[in-house]
């Protein structure tokens, strides 16, 4: 990890979070240079973290041997464009986490050059789903992995098209958690309990759910670890299941599915 060379085109939350995941698991700052348009980002970037950064994407990219695309998709295409001039020079990995962007349009706007998709989540890319068509090769997939596994577990999928369920279970995954903790919260309010103290609860449930996913126990056995036969938890979970709560889940996953397809084909088509 000390001698990988990184280049991070977009200076925004999820390009920082990863050079943060990056300098954790050891990687020099001196190691990675970030391409960003705006002036009071780059400042911000080099203050707190120690990385060089400047609007020169050309330079960023120079003996990188890992380039990640972090900028919005309407902004991929004329970055991709403007950097084609430099690549005659360079031989890198790029890794897009462009929401929507298709290897087959990203691989137009740079040819000839081995590139991964990554679909990250909120929480720093933990559970990023992970693809790469046939002609990236072994040495190529383990750099792009070794990069994106510095800020949590990546799981390479089949298919491009199961990265739209990747994005509808993990990277939309957090709002529904979120959801679900309001609703707790409210719940609570509204059987008495003040609203700062449900809210808390709910926030420090949510959270400790998540340390108890981490036991190695499947979610069905950490779900029966917590349910007593006849108890609260029972009566809870029999309610939601009258009100065909797993029906309701696979609802909402599937129509953030096809929604993921959907806004795939229109940045394909729009550009």
């Amino acid at each position: 990890m000390k001698q990988l060379r990184v280049a991070v085109i977009g200076g925004g939350n999820m390009a920082r979070a990863l050079i943060e995941g990056l300098l954790r698991q050891g990687l020099p700052p001196t190691q990675i240079r970030v391409g960003e348009p705006r002036a009071e980002q780059c400042a911000a970037l080099e203050a707190t973290l120690g990385v060089e950064a400047s609007a020169d994407n050309d330079y960023a990219i120079a003996g990188a041997e890992v380039v990640l695309l972090a900028v919005k998709p309407q902004q991929l295409a004329a970055v991709a464009h403007a950097l084609r001039p430099t690549l005659d020079s360079v031989q890198p990995v790029f890794v897009s986490i462009a929401a929507g962007v298709r290897l087959a349009q990203l691989g137009a706007w740079l040819p000839q050059r081995p590139l991964v998709r990554a679909m990250p989540n909120r929480p720093a890319l933990v559970g990023a789903g992970v693809y790469a068509p046939a002609q990236v090769s072994a040495a190529q997939r383990a750099l792009a992995e070794q990069t994106l596994s510095a800020v949590g577990r990546t799981v390479w999928v089949r298919t491009e098209a199961e990265l739209d369920v990747v994005t509808a279970l993990s990277g939309s995954g957090p709002a529904y958690f979120f959801l679900l903790a309001e609703h707790l919260a409210a719940a609570g309010v509204a059987l008495g309990l003040a609203p700062e103290t449900a809210q808390l609860l709910a926030s420090e449930t949510l959270h400790g759910a998540g340390e108890l996913t981490q036991s190695g126990l499947s979610l069905a056995e950490e779900r029966a670890a917590v349910t007593s036969k006849g108890g609260t938890t029972e009566a809870a979970l029999d309610a939601l299941t009258r009100a065909e709560f797993r029906g309701i889940v696979q609802q909402a996953v599937a129509a953030a599915t096809r929604r993921g397809a959907e806004l795939g084909d229109l940045a394909t088509r729009n550009r």
